[in-house]
């Protein structure tokens, strides 16, 4: 690294896997950074469902590596470039930029600093503040990867289903970016009102409104695809509104996996992250309005209380603001 830095730094952190309780915030080293690495300090870091499934010791084991203690969590962020590897061109020390990255090796993002591959680091775009593309990274480029995984054209139509979610309220205005007719699946009163103001073409609201009759009067032909970023009876019952040789997306972290008739295509992936998926993410963002709905936005010493609403029910994102 070429510039000096401090030896700790402040971080959320567990000894152990368990609940929000376990989460505290103390001082830990700050994070090697090899010659690819940038080394960002955080002012805004993402908080989403699968930091809880993490911290419960689910993801234990799953990256090929062993879990280490204190484990920092965290997976996105947004600030400053502070310090570059040798071989790191793209960026220079003060760049404002966000990450989509992961705790493990070097640490998460609920921290001061955290560093990544540069690949993994994108400058922000000007239209998104700090709190938007603090939380953004990983949901939108799942999002954008779910929309070509299925291979969408101009007029197709899809249903999005969880439409006021973190990953579903992107892909509503990705899909649109992309010509493709988008028909959300909200959750309440609430997330129907977002879904309308985020332009999708049709919406129900899960909940309360029949699905099924609302998806044939859309598409009397049936669905071209959909997007599923919850699972369960609901989303099931949802899917028989995909037409015979229609497509049904679902990113690896939804359970239960969802469940398809015989003719539908069921396509599991995981969210690109690079340079080429992010240079894309933000062509797209900044050819028109773009929004990243943050219901909340946590002070770092309630970080536990940002844990707990995640088991409540929210429109699109919560952010913690570290510094």
């Amino acid at each position: 690294m070429t510039n000096a830095r401090p030896d700790t730094m402040r971080a959320a952190a567990i000894d152990r896997f368990g609940g929000a309780e376990l989460i505290t915030v103390r001082a830990v080293p700050v994070p090697e950074a090899g010659p690819r690495d940038v080394l960002i300090q955080v002012e805004v870091a993402g908080v989403a469902s699968w930091d809880a499934v993490e911290r419960e010791g689910h993801y234990d084991g799953a990256f090929g590596m062993p879990s280490t203690f204190p484990y920092v969590l965290g997976w996105d962020c947004a600030g400053t470039v502070v310090a570059l590897g040798s071989e790191v061109r793209r960026f220079r020390k003060g760049d404002r930029v966000y990450a989509a990255t992961m705790p493990l090796p070097k640490g998460g993002t609920y921290a001061t600093y955290a560093a990544t591959d540069a690949d993994n680091v994108s400058l922000i775009p000007a239209k998104l503040t700090i709190e938007q593309a603090g939380v953004m990274g990983w949901d939108a480029l799942t999002a954008l990867s779910g929309l070509e995984e299925m291979g969408l054209k101009p007029g197709d139509t899809m249903m999005i289903f969880g439409a006021s979610g973190g990953v579903g309220h992107l892909a509503v205005q990705l899909a649109k970016r992309k010509g493709v007719r988008a028909f959300a699946v909200a959750s309440g009163a609430d997330g129907v009102a977002l879904s309308q103001r985020l332009g999708a073409d049709a919406i129900v609201d899960g909940r309360a409104d029949d699905v099924m009759a609302a998806a044939r009067e859309f598409a009397p032909g049936g669905l071209d695809a959909a997007l599923v970023t919850a699972g369960g009876e609901a989303a099931d019952q949802a899917l028989s509104s995909v037409r015979d040789g229609g497509r049904v997306a679902c990113p690896h972290g939804v359970v239960p996996d969802p469940n398809v008739r015989p003719g539908v295509e069921l396509i599991r992936y995981n969210g690109a992250r690079s340079q080429h998926a992010t240079d894309k993410l933000n062509r797209l963002i900044d050819s028109g309005p773009f929004d990243v709905h943050v219901a909340r936005t946590f002070p770092f010493d309630q970080v536990v209380d940002a844990h707990r609403m995640l088991a409540t029910h929210y429109l699109g994102k919560l952010a913690l603001r570290v510094r």
